[in-house]
């Protein structure tokens, strides 16, 4: 796979793409030492992931020619070993410095079996988008170990850091990238292979699961019946505009293409220097119809069963994770994780807490969730007899206190979960209890996750009629 190098591509940051600010990144009270960092990023630029637009008056290309870089790649391949020839099942599969490596070039194939070198697939990570992923890993190598000492200069092994992708070939990408960024190959101890992480699809939780959930699956589809009710209307004076970039076509969350489509194709673009017709940029006609996309995709998550179905999985892992390394403090080495994910993880997340900016996530937009814990204060008089004694019982000191604090987009996002007194630090309400935390993660998490996600449909057209009225009660008119 190819890495992106630095220096290789115009580093200002394209539209739509929002830099970690590691100048601007606000340093914890003195009296907390940071612990852990969760981190759940969105992938790099990619390209859209349906055609659309691509005839006259709109010409958005059909092809996109920004995948130079990823063409060209090295993967180790098994070999037969000096003992080819014995019977056996298969051959040997090598590693190390004696393992074969198959050297190849990717090209996009089109349907008259022309290819072109640089072609982008539907929906895969571009240049751009390496080169936006490998200056976020270069910017948290800046923060976290230049800045804040945090994390150490060279890595040396899998403990401290873990490295975790969604299974789609821009996530997978976007992580080797950041990686690459943040401990290039001079910052790896002796033999270190970092580890990437990707579960099978029924176990993922880095997104509203709605294969393994059809449950959810069914509560979605209401909703997104239940947005074009409301906001159809409010999106027809835009057909005067745009229609004619789309065939004559409405603009509709329920189109053809959707309203969605249309929303993805032009972000894409933008975000590649891409030409898109002058009224996509008029904020009265871009701004509704995101508007209109975030409810149809979103507005789910303000309903208390959507949470627990579709981010509660996602956040009980982390609330776990956090009291697991308070517990064990250093006897836990894990300082950073790293989550390669999607908009909808980043939108699902920061609505289930209650931060959402109702504004679609940019690539590369992270959320981040910092774990603290207060120090210790030296007493003046030093240690005590009798506490010494206690020590040998476990009982030297009261539990050490713990804070969790959320960013999104570099900003601090204090949880209104927490904004009672006594549930977040005392005059610094965005750092929340971690106490507080669990107790409102645990509200989410369900039981029994594949019991509330079972649903056995019969009478389809009925259920999801059902779902859509219960959706519009939740979906206010534009």
């Amino acid at each position: 796979m190819g890495l992106a190098k630095p220096g290789s591509a115009d580093n200002s940051a394209p539209r739509g793409h929002v830099p970690l600010d590691v100048e601007g990144y606000p340093v914890a009270p003195p009296e907390l030492e940071l612990q852990q960092v969760h981190i759940y990023v969105r992938h790099g630029e990619r390209t859209p992931v349906g055609i659309r637009m691509a005839g006259p008056p709109a010409n958005i290309p059909e092809h996109w020619m920004f995948c130079n870089t990823a063409r060209q790649f090295r993967a180790a391949v098994a070999s037969a070993t000096a003992q080819e020839g014995l019977d056996m099942p298969f051959p040997a599969l090598q590693t190390g410095p004696a393992a074969e490596e198959l050297l190849a070039r990717r090209v996009v194939e089109r349907r008259d079996g022309s290819a072109a070198v640089g072609e982008c697939l539907l929906g895969e990570l571009t240049d751009v988008g390496r080169e936006s992923t490998y200056h976020f890993g270069t910017s948290l190598r800046k923060l976290y170990v230049d800045r804040l000492n945090f994390l150490p200069d060279v890595v040396g092994s899998n403990d401290e850091l873990y490295l975790r992708s969604t299974n789609m070939p821009r996530t997978i990408e976007s992580l080797q990238q950041i990686v690459h960024g943040l401990y290039p190959m001079t910052k790896h101890a002796k033999d270190f292979v970092p580890l990437l992480r990707i579960r099978n699809g029924k176990d993922e939780n880095l997104f509203g699961n709605t294969l393994a959930c059809k449950r959810l699956e069914v509560l979605q589809i209401g909703f997104a019946h239940a947005a074009a009710a409301a906001w159809n209307s409010t999106l027809a004076p835009l057909d005067k505009k745009l229609s004619k970039y789309i065939g004559g076509n409405p603009i509709r969350l329920d189109g053809k293409p959707r309203a969605s489509g249309i929303l993805d194709t032009v972000r894409a673009a933008e975000a590649h220097g891409v030409k898109v017709p002058p009224e996509f940029k008029e904020k009265g006609v871009i701004d509704v119809i995101e508007k209109a996309v975030v409810t149809e995709w979103f507005a789910g998550e303000y309903t208390y069963e959507v949470r627990r179905l579709g981010m509660g999985p996602l956040l009980s892992d982390l609330s776990q994770k956090m009291q697991a390394k308070a517990e064990k403090g250093d006897a836990d080495p894990t300082k950073i994780l790293i989550h390669s994910t999607h908009d909808t993880c980043l939108a699902g997340v920061s609505n289930t807490l209650d931060i959402f900016d109702e504004k679609w996530p940019a690539f590369t937009a992270a959320i981040t969730f910092e774990l603290f814990k207060k120090r210790e204060e030296p007493t003046a008089q030093g240690t005590s007899p009798w506490q010494s004694v206690l020590s040998l019982f476990g009982r030297s000191r009261e539990p050490t206190e713990h804070y969790v604090r959320v960013r999104y987009q570099n900003q601090n996002k204090p949880l209104p979960l927490c904004a009672e007194e006594g549930k977040h630090l005392p005059g610094s309400p965005e750092f929340c209890t971690l106490a507080a935390f669990r107790e409102r993660v645990k509200e989410l998490t369900p039981d029994d996750w594949e019991a509330e996600c079972a649903y056995v449909s019969v009478n389809k057209q009925k259920e999801r009629e059902e779902a859509q009225a219960a959706a519009s009660l939740v979906i206010a008119k534009p």
